[in-house]
């Protein structure tokens, strides 16, 4: 592996107290996803490399399987996940109406502070989805116009970001899929700390780096890397079945049943 140095010295602050960390970032070369380059800093305490570290993605969903997701409701993945995983009820479509199908590209940031969603961009592969942590907090703006033109440029699925983003008059009006917990103009600011390619968390749901992020007007779901083509099955046949249902509503030949065998036997008392 090659490797070159580039050695700086940055000041932070911690509580009550700044100092000086010199940090190392090293050439880490093409992960999975595309040739950008991965850059892993450290330095020269370790305890200084958790929290403020850009890491190499390991493995990534298949193109193909990202391919046949494109065609399943969300609905329908998180029925077969048995409703258990959701990315939460704040995270809302920002765009026109896309859908989004995508390997994750993970960012997790301090709130209000989008550098490291500037470094994950300039990672970024074809069809990646930058996922980001930004704790929820709306006071100020991850993203916006700029950067969504950004994104779009270098082919990338879409954003997924729990936190604010402004411009959303252009953001709306544009092809790329944005999913946001909230709004706001006040801008970002950009020191840091933060990481990439960790698993993060959104309202609960874990989103490691290359696992496959889906989302359409419902919301978003994250599909685990060792799970896909379990889910991929089990998911198709939801939507298979939901279809066959609609063309039985449709023909007047719903079977109803259920309901009175559902309540005759969990006890329901009914008086009519």
């Amino acid at each position: 592996m090659n490797k070159s140095d580039d050695k700086r010295n940055r000041k932070f602050a911690f509580g009550n107290e700044s100092r000086s960390v010199r940090l190392r970032w090293i050439k880490t070369g093409a992960s999975c996803g595309g040739g950008a380059q991965d850059m892993r800093i450290l330095d020269g305490a370790s305890e200084m490399a958790i929290g403020f570290r850009v890491l190499p993605r390991e493995r990534c969903v298949d193109a193909g399987m990202v391919e046949r997701f494109k065609a399943i409701p969300v609905a329908n993945i998180s029925d077969s996940m048995a409703r258990m995983s959701a990315g939460g009820p704040r995270l809302r479509p920002m765009h026109a109406g896309d859908k989004l199908t995508g390997i994750a590209l993970t960012v997790k940031t301090r709130p209000g502070d989008n550098l490291m969603v500037h470094k994950a961009l300039s990672m970024a592969a074809p069809g990646d989805v930058i996922v980001v942590d930004a704790g929820g907090d709306l006071t100020n703006a991850i993203i916006g116009e700029l950067m969504a033109a950004m994104a779009i440029k270098r082919q990338v699925a879409g954003f997924v970001i729990d936190g604010a983003i402004r411009d959303v008059g252009a953001i709306q009006a544009g092809p790329l899929p944005v999913y946001a917990a909230g709004v706001t103009h006040r801008g970002p600011y950009k020191d840091g700390p933060g990481e990439i390619n960790v698993p993060i968390s959104l309202d609960g749901m874990i989103v490691n780096p290359g696992d496959l992020i889906c989302g359409d007007e419902d919301g978003v779901v994250c599909v685990p890397f060792d799970e896909v083509q379990t889910l991929y099955q089990l998911a198709k046949a939801k939507h298979d079945a939901e279809q066959g249902q609609m063309e039985a509503i449709a023909a007047g030949r719903d079977d109803r049943s259920w309901v009175e065998a559902t309540l005759a036997r969990t006890g329901c008392e009914i008086r009519l």
